[in-house]
């Protein structure tokens, strides 16, 4: 809505406020922008430009109207087709005015071809449900055969694929069969036609690999390739299969089920069969190697059998220089033998002086042993002694400090009838029984009256 500042003074015959023009379109693009929510609008694309910012200016119309269009290049940059004029397509965007040149258009944030959107959001719905159900687990999934014995094609006799597909196995390697099984590839009945082919090829196991193919189209021409029941025959089937169906940008349920995803039927074809060229170089590569590997060896043998020969000798040759080398040895031998018992002679002759010199004196050690034996028994007998004078100490300190000991001089112990010892004559009463413990003998006694102590 306008400011303030931007409404002209009022006129001196007028109460009505004066706009200038830039605010009367601002007011108009708020509530363009504010009255109407994003929303979708289909129409023919005309008048269109691609600008060299790379924002992409048009005209969407249809029989009785027509409205400018803007998309900025953050947004196009994201569309996987190509905008040309005539094309019908559906565009997400807002309503808006723009102010320089007081033009009502849209500002696009998305678009795709027109009738595409049911289509791909079924496409999308059926692709997010299968994906949970593990049918595109790259895990699942099986390799192709290195060189398969024969190769199958399920397509359209009449389908240029198919054209394109025997073109390329030809070219790359003419001495595989191919087997064609015939199916539509568009059209009602196309779908349960390709799952009825996949079902025979792989019942007639006469095939490595199956290639599931068809040229480009609209995606109402590939819609039998999105098709439920194809893509489970395609995990079903025991029999490899590769997928090439359309151009690159194409994408179907059927990529996503197969073994394997080619962007085309000829790279399909180029995939599932190995080159003759390729297998021709690799055999003669080998070849080769193999032969220098061959002379290598071969030298290698013959070095080692003139080095085998150098070394043979005659038996009785041999013999004769392994007696010269016994003789020698056992000459040594004998020179060793009595050098060596000559050393360990002379060597024990000196540990035998040795010992002697330190043999020792026994009976000196025995006068001492004896001395010492004395010297013990003496001490053993002044402790035990000692501690049998200490021990009769403390037994008379012990009988001096006993009851017994106590009572003998005079005192007496006195109990309650609970037999609790009684050290105050308060909490007694007169008639309480008492027992009174004498150094010799026990008297029962009643308490005839008390009196605090005195002094």
């Amino acid at each position: 809505m306008p400011e303030p500042s931007d409404f002209m003074r009022f006129r001196e015959d007028s109460a009505a406020p004066l706009l200038s023009v830039s605010a009367l379109a601002r007011s108009v693009r708020d509530l363009l922008e504010h009255g109407f929510p994003l929303l979708w609008v289909a129409g023919e694309i005309s008048n269109f430009t691609l600008a060299r910012s790379g924002h992409l200016y048009f005209s969407l119309k249809d029989d009785a109207a027509q409205i400018r269009c803007v998309m900025f290049r953050h947004r196009a940059q994201y569309l996987d087709f190509a905008p040309r004029e005539g094309l019908q397509v559906e565009a997400r965007a807002t309503v808006t005015l723009y102010e320089p040149r007081g033009d009502f258009q849209l500002n696009v944030d998305f678009m795709r071809p027109g009738g595409l959107g049911a289509l791909y959001e079924a496409f999308l719905k059926l692709k997010t449900r299968l994906g949970r159900e593990g049918l595109f687990d790259d895990a699942a999934k099986r390799p192709l055969p290195a060189y398969p014995r024969a190769i199958g094609v399920v397509t359209s006799p009449q389908a240029a694929a198919l054209r394109d597909v025997l073109t390329t196995l030809a070219r790359r390697n003419p001495s595989i069969p191919v087997v064609v099984y015939p199916a539509a590839v568009q059209g009602a009945d196309a779908a349960a036609e390709l799952v009825g082919a996949l079902q025979a090829a792989g019942r007639r196991r006469e095939v490595d690999v199956v290639l599931l193919v068809r040229g480009g189209g609209s995606i109402e021409d590939l819609w039998s390739f999105n098709d439920e029941a194809l893509a489970r025959a395609i995990r079903a089937s025991p029999i490899p299969v590769v997928c090439g169906v359309g151009h690159e940008t194409d994408f179907t349920i059927a990529d996503f089920a197969a073994d394997r995803r080619a962007p085309t039927p000829t790279a399909a074809a180029e995939l599932a069969s190995p080159s003759r060229d390729a297998l021709v170089a690799r055999v003669g590569g080998l070849a080769e190697r193999l032969a220098r590997r061959t002379q290598r060896d071969l030298e290698t043998r013959m070095q080692l059998l003139d080095h085998l020969s150098r070394r043979l000798l005659h038996p009785g040759r041999r013999l004769d220089s392994q007696r010269r080398i016994l003789e020698q040895l056992e000459r040594r031998l004998a020179h060793s033998a009595g050098g060596l018992v000559d050393r360990y002679r002379w060597r024990i002759a000196r540990l035998v002086e040795r010992s002697r010199g330190r043999l020792p004196h026994v009976d000196a050690l025995r006068a001492r042993a004896a001395d010492l034996a004395t010297r013990d028994v003496r001490a053993m007998d002044a402790m035990l002694a000692l501690r049998a004078r200490n021990l009769e100490s403390l037994t008379r300190a012990l009988e001096h400090l006993g009851p017994q000991s106590v009572l003998e001089r005079g005192y007496a112990i006195v109990r309650d009838a609970s037999g609790t010892i009684v050290r105050d004559a308060d909490p007694l009463a007169p008639g309480d029984p008492l027992e009174i413990t004498f150094a010799r003998g026990v008297a029962n006694a009643n308490v005839a009256r008390k009196r605090p102590r005195e002094g």
